[in-house]
């Protein structure tokens, strides 16, 4: 391994974090379906947020789906229009922990790989908290 008076100057890497729940029947939740929902609370439209995120809308309604059927519980209801939805409370804990959770890890890795690395390890940038009842900052470039 390189002492960091051997590390180029411009090396700047940013951590990534790939952190998920799942079941023996497949994923619960991870980054990409708790922003999907964000989405679709932003948005309000589930082919909106599967656009926002370059994702079809089957597979975006598949993921929502599986999940769904995972939990027993719905994540989104529809909110009259052809494709609008809204998030049903457990959708909304749901994206509001998971959010919480990813932050608090990235937060301890990052803390942690002080002293570790020969150079700084910054942080990926990932999504905003999510608010209910307030529009969300998601850019969307990460799929499941």
């Amino acid at each position: 391994m390189k002492s960091a008076d051997e590390m180029p100057g411009e090396l700047q890497p940013r951590m990534r974090l790939h952190l998920w729940l799942e079941v023996e029947g497949g994923m619960v939740l991870g980054l990409g379906r708790a922003m999907l929902l964000a989405k679709v609370h932003e948005l309000g439209s589930l082919n909106k947020a599967a656009k926002a995120m370059g994702m079809s809308y089957r597979a975006a309604w598949g993921r929502l789906k599986k999940t769904e059927d995972l939990l027993g519980l719905p994540l989104v209801v529809s909110s009259g229009g052809r494709s609008g939805f809204t998030l049903t409370p457990l959708g909304e804990s749901l994206v509001k922990s998971f959010q919480r959770w990813h932050a608090d890890v990235e937060r301890y890795a990052l803390e942690t790989s002080h002293g570790l690395f020969p150079f700084e390890v910054r942080p990926f940038g990932g999504p905003e908290p999510f608010e209910p009842g307030e529009p969300s900052e998601l850019d969307g470039d990460e799929k499941e």
